[in-house]
């Protein structure tokens, strides 16, 4: 047995979602348990984040654990197993990897993903849009770069960095113009449209917007937790002169604490 361990989760589960087990899994479905796989994904990737090792062993165990949870479900629907989970997912990855497990040869990691796009289109001929397959559950900002990709991918692309950031101009000055005539419908409509093409630039330069606005969030949250320390008053009685001061104040306290 070369995973004892695994195999010893699989039979844990087994056992909590027997006739004898617990009363909260076997009341378990796989729509029941969507919240806590998207919860336990997100926490496995704040500790990647932090470089968390420890916690990171911790929170994969947690969506491990999901992953059996769902495919014990499965098993007692009659539906698949852990084991099926397992091949189906082999069988994949030794078809994507022909320069691995087959004669196929690569020069890049580029030329790897343009042969994994190509044997995936192979596997899914059921698609007819380039677009199907597009999760509908992960955020707006991450599909708008997964749909923004797929599309560049057959040529369906902005002619110079320049057009991209006049297209970002021009949907500003569209979102005035609703604001202007207080559209509400509309302006929510140029907005969208202005974190579209933001997305877009983006790509554009090879940044990944998720983690970009992410790292804004933190750094954000950083500041305003320091404004909140070193603050002389309660925030309700400060001006807007005042805030900018503090802001730019907790901005130098930070810096001097990551110089040390």
């Amino acid at each position: 047995m070369k995973y004892p361990e695994l195999e010893k989760l699989v039979d844990i589960i087994a056992v909590l979602r027997s006739e004898n087990g617990c009363p909260w899994d076997r009341e378990q479905t796989h729509k029941t348990l969507r919240p806590n796989m998207l919860e336990e994904a997100y926490e496995a990737v704040d500790a990647i984040d932090d470089g968390d090792i420890l916690n990171l062993r911790e929170e994969l165990g947690d969506v491990l654990l999901q992953v059996v949870l769902h495919a014990q479900i499965a098993k007692d629907n009659g539906e698949f197993d852990i084991e099926d989970v397992a091949k189906e997912l082999s069988t994949k990855l030794i078809h994507r990897h022909p320069h691995v497990f087959g004669a196929a040869k690569v020069n890049s990691a580029d030329d790897v993903v343009t042969n994994w796009d190509k044997l995936k289109k192979e596997e899914k001929i059921y698609r007819k849009s380039i677009l199907d397959g597009i999760s509908k559950s992960q955020s707006a900002l991450m599909s708008a770069q997964k749909i923004s990709k797929k599309v560049v991918k057959v040529g369906f692309e902005w002619d110079s960095v320049e057009s991209l950031k006049n297209c970002i101009k021009s949907e500003y000055n569209e979102f005035e113009e609703a604001v202007a005539i207080n559209d509400r419908e509309q302006m929510e409509d140029e907005m969208g449209d202005i974190f579209f093409a933001t997305v877009n630039l983006a790509r554009w330069y090879k940044i990944d917007a998720e983690q970009a606005l992410l790292r804004a969030n933190k750094k954000f949250t950083k500041r305003f937790r320091k404004m909140e320390e070193i603050k002389t008053k309660p925030f309700e009685d400060y001006s807007y002169e005042e805030f900018n001061d503090l802001w730019k104040k907790a901005k130098i306290e930070i810096l001097k604490e990551e110089q040390k």
